[in-house]
């Protein structure tokens, strides 16, 4: 799911530095026995120029942005099942690795309607993706599939899709009718647009600002698997 490109190495003018701090200037008048040397230097050069690329490529999806594989279809018909995609890490600050989502330059909070990237609650491991409906301070409730947010009906849905006719009863579930919550702080309440088939907010509660990953902002490929095809049409959409 994760992807890194490496960039390519760039040629030198005649005195090349590594990355060590070791600078080797070239003889105008090299002997034969200088072959090995020169050798080894290609080498080290060689590996100096990997090592400088995985270093970016690891601050790159550490710090700015990051590719994911959409695997399921909570999120249809915004992300389709194959559908990959790029996540800015930096849009809501700059996180520290390997430490409990501490933000070190934070920069705003995620908005409603954001997708966004976030570590699912009952299992850290994984990551999941889905719609911010409700951020902290906010009320939210169901009422027979309809969104109330702060008591009132979200109409501005386009991207909401209801494909089971059947409404649950609350008392069975909350996927149709929720009682109100009111949304924490540090916390959002999110929703998958494939309202019938999202495990989402609504079933497992709110989302720590902490675990959010980052804002899904572009599709940059897409691939059928049921179809064996490319679908060039999604290739480069900027996801709302």
């Amino acid at each position: 799911m994760k992807e890194t490109t490496y960039p390519e190495q760039e040629e030198m003018p005649l005195k090349k530095k590594g990355i060590f701090g070791r600078t080797k200037k070239l003889d105008e008048n090299p002997g034969q026995d200088e072959a090995e040397p020169k050798k080894k230097s290609a080498l080290r050069e060689n590996i100096e120029a990997i090592v400088i690329a995985v270093v970016l490529a690891l601050f790159i999806r550490t710090f700015v942005v990051q590719a994911f594989k959409i695997p399921s279809g909570s999120m249809k018909d915004t992300l389709l099942i194959g559908d990959h995609i790029l996540v800015s890490k930096f849009t809501y600050g700059v996180k520290l690795p390997f430490t409990d989502g501490y933000t070190l330059i934070p920069y705003k909070d995620p908005a409603r309607k954001d997708i966004v990237v976030f570590k699912y609650p009952e299992d850290p491991e994984k990551d999941f993706i889905k719609r911010v409906v409700a951020i902290a301070g906010d009320t939210v409730e169901i009422k027979d599939k309809q969104l109330y947010v702060n008591g009132e009906l979200q109409h501005d849905e386009p991207y909401a899709v209801y494909r089971d006719p059947y409404i649950i009863p609350g008392k069975f579930s909350t996927r149709d009718n929720m009682p109100v919550k009111t949304v924490p702080d540090n916390c959002i309440f999110v929703m998958g647009d494939n309202r019938d088939n999202s495990h989402d907010s609504r079933f497992w509660g709110f989302v720590d600002l902490k675990a959010v990953r980052g804002k899904a902002f572009l599709i940059y490929w897409s691939f059928n698997s049921e179809e064996f095809g490319v679908r060039w049409s999604r290739i480069g959409d900027i996801l709302k």
